[in-house]
């Protein structure tokens, strides 16, 4: 088989790309619709405030301070929404990142230790490293392979923990919270120094969260909650009463922060963690915008956003912030809230960082309590049950996968939870991949289209295959057991016919395996065919020269297929006497013929062992006869039924079982010449005779379909 050369990487295609995406927020105001501006403006200040109150919750869950949390929205929905893809996605902190980040850290620093925080930063920066390079490097389509069950079992694993983890601000209690045994031991040894006007405190914002969820749900009800509960504290004194509160927030811009990005020690420590976060991060966010595009209409493009994620936690993590990713929560206020344009979420941003620059001192009286009810409300948000039953309904590989993901976050480490997840995705895409159905088929009741039968009796010489899949290295192996497998379950198959509609790919290890199969079939005095074989893999085996191997008459359209191995290739004489399926539309016309003995048919003849004539001699032999020539005498060997739909002029009939049973004994002393449909049952009949001592027996080439070919008349009883 013969090597092709690459074609050499031009760099100018290879940069182009690279420059566009770089370049998405000059596209992003050159083609901008003034008329969205309102729009895009009153979206900007809906989401502004419901992401406020969410971002200082969620950097708690992280035990980072909470105007990192303000930081990261910031940063994250500016840089996510000018470089991102998507007109309605919107980027920040989000509950399942931010466990995650703590889980990453939390093993190698003390929370909230000034380590903890740099530490955060530098984590932030790693992801968006990964994830811009995965972007420019156009590996978007990367995340495609990543099941959403890995998703749903993470966020599932997360509420469980963050739920838990906020009952010790929820109640004022202190226990270790690493993993679910930690936390429900924890919960449970320490529940009698239950705080009592915390528990009141925190336990009362909880139910007035869910009734506001229920009863004004268009409403900011972590907002609203939250601006109560400080009322409260405030009036009452309670932060001199051992309710823990927020403290003032710091009135400034995200300030930049100097990050250890040389500390190659640190940097492997985190790695783990940093591939982590950047995988659920492009996962939640590939799903999010993929729903958001669902419901507009807009084509996304998953290498530009992930260009946008990537700037996004760089920046949010040398400015103080920490690692963010798409909110299904936001985003989805910010499409319900009218957004047109990716403008919206930088107006988001805008007005955060207003409310951070002229709100921060009301911080002071925010109680820690109010936010762990909004973070247990939130948390249990994060249990999607329609998702889970559907999962568990619908599939067992990704029901797997989802209940793995599961376990793993709420008993191992987060980071290495995400991983195996990830892993398993990958893992039950290549097994998928790997093993192709390969299905034997034959025609409906209409002979208009091939289906999938087992129960169905199925042709004793040729066997049809669908292969389902590419032909790449993974999958070679299987689809030739599975080929052998039905050459031993129908040994008298010598004809295979490939439908090769859905092999899209084929590489080197595929056609290594079809030579594999062309070979055996041809030592079983067979051979194969293959129809409908698409550019792209033609175009393999023409630079393989796999197409010199198997011939160029071996490639069938799909209407003449069966038509063309039926008349040319399978043997009549099998057809007519033993086979008793009739499995093809050219079967139906078929006499069926039963007699005292088993003919003995199916012998290949080689094509030298006998004479043959042409129709055109045969037919000059007979007109010139009455001039003196020998006139030979023409057999029939094919049924009564055959020999009345047309024959020869002046051909006697003589089956072919009758002749091999010497029902009918010929003449040794005349020129015989024997005559079928094709002339392979009439070259088994002349094979025999001359091994009968017949000499001056020949066969007509062709059959009676040449001579119609060759438009020579015929007689029709």
């Amino acid at each position: 088989m013969s090597t092709h050369t690459e074609t050499p990487i031009n760099l100018r295609s290879v940069l182009t790309p690279v420059l566009y995406s770089l370049q998405r927020p000059l596209h992003l105001l050159r083609t901008y619709n003034p008329h969205n501006l309102r729009a895009d403006i009153m979206a900007g200040i809906t989401v502004a405030v419901i992401m406020l109150p969410q971002s200082i919750a969620f950097a708690l869950i992280a035990d980072l301070p909470p105007q990192m949390g303000l930081y990261t929205a910031i940063i994250g929905a500016f840089f996510g929404a000018l470089w991102g893809s998507s007109d309605q996605l919107l980027t920040g902190p989000t509950n399942a990142l931010s466990l995650l980040v703590l889980g990453s850290l939390s093993s190698m620093f003390p929370s909230g230790t000034n380590e903890f925080i740099i530490a955060a930063g530098l984590l932030a920066v790693m992801v968006g490293t990964f994830q811009l390079v995965m972007g420019l490097a156009r590996l978007g389509l990367l995340i495609n392979f990543v099941s959403h069950s890995v998703i749903v079992g993470f966020a599932t694993g997360a509420g469980i923990l963050i739920g838990l983890k906020q009952i010790g601000p929820l109640l004022h209690l202190s226990f270790p919270s690493d993993n679910l045994f930690e936390a429900v031991r924890g919960v449970l040894a320490t529940l009698p120094q239950t705080h009592p006007a915390t528990a009141v405190l925190g336990i009362g914002s909880m139910l007035f969260v869910i009734i506001l969820q229920r009863v004004k749900p268009r409403l900011p009800n972590g907002l609203l909650t939250m601006i109560l509960a400080s009322l409260v504290v405030y009036l009452l004194a309670l932060d001199k009463n051992g309710i823990d509160v927020i403290g003032q927030l710091p009135r400034s811009f995200p300030p930049f922060k100097q990050l250890p990005i040389f500390d190659l020690d640190l940097i492997a420590h985190l790695s783990s963690g940093a591939l982590a976060v950047a995988a659920i991060g492009l996962v939640q966010t590939a799903a999010i915008s993929r729903t958001m595009a669902a419901q507009t209409g807009q084509r996304l493009d998953n290498n530009q956003e992930f260009v946008g994620q990537g700037l996004a936690n760089i920046f949010s993590g040398f400015f103080s912030g920490y690692a963010c990713a798409a909110s299904f929560s936001i985003t989805a206020v910010n499409f319900k809230a009218g957004a047109r344009s990716p403008l919206a979420a930088v107006f988001t941003s805008l007005f955060v960082l207003a409310a951070m620059l002229l709100l921060a001192p009301l911080a002071a009286y925010l109680p820690r309590a109010a936010l762990a009810a909004v973070l247990i409300v939130t948390a249990y948000g994060m249990i999607d049950r329609k998702e889970i039953k559907r999962i568990w309904r619908t599939s067992r590989g990704d029901a797997v996968i989802m209940v793995a993901t599961l376990l793993a976050t709420l008993f191992l480490r987060l980071e290495f939870a995400v991983l195996m997840g990830v892993l398993a995705s990958f893992a039950r895409y290549i097994a998928i991949t790997s093993q192709p159905p390969v299905h034997s088929v034959l025609p409906d009741e209409n002979f208009e289209h091939f289906v999938h039968k087992p129960e169905r009796p199925v042709c004793p010489q040729l066997g049809v295959l669908t292969i389902e899949g590419s032909l790449y290295f993974g999958a070679a192996q299987h689809v030739e057991e599975e080929i052998r497998r039905n050459l031993e379950e129908h040994p008298g198959q010598r004809f295979l016919l490939l439908r090769m509609h859905r092999v899209n790919h084929c590489d080197v290890s595929g056609l290594h395996m079809l030579e594999t199969v062309v070979r055996l079939y041809r030592q079983h005095g067979g051979d194969v065919f293959m129809v409908g074989v698409r550019e792209t893999v033609w175009e393999k085996m023409r630079l393989s020269e796999f197409n010199t191997f198997l011939e160029m008459d071996h490639y069938l359209t799909q209407e003449r297929a069966i038509e063309h191995i039926f008349y040319h290739i399978l043997d009549p004489g099998i057809c007519i006497y033993q086979c008793p399926v009739r499995a093809w539309r050219e079967c139906q016309t078929l006499p069926k013929c039963e007699h005292d003995s088993m003919v003995a048919v199916g012998t290949v003849v080689p094509y030298t062992a006998v004479t043959h004539i042409p129709p055109r001699e045969l037919w000059r032999q007979l007109m010139t006869a009455h001039k003196g020539g020998e006139r030979p005498l023409v057999i029939d060997v094919r049924e009564q039924e055959e020999f009345e739909l047309g024959h020869i002029p002046q051909a006697r009939l003589a089956p072919m079982p009758q002749i091999l049973h010497h029902h009918i004994v010929l003449p040794k002393q005349e020129k015989i010449v024997l005559v079928c449909r094709s002339g392979r049952r009439s070259s088994q009949v002349a094979f025999a005779l001359q091994a009968e001592g017949y000499t001056q027996v020949s066969n007509m080439e062709g059959g009676m379909i040449a001579w119609q070919e060759a438009r020579l008349p015929a007689v029709i009883d």
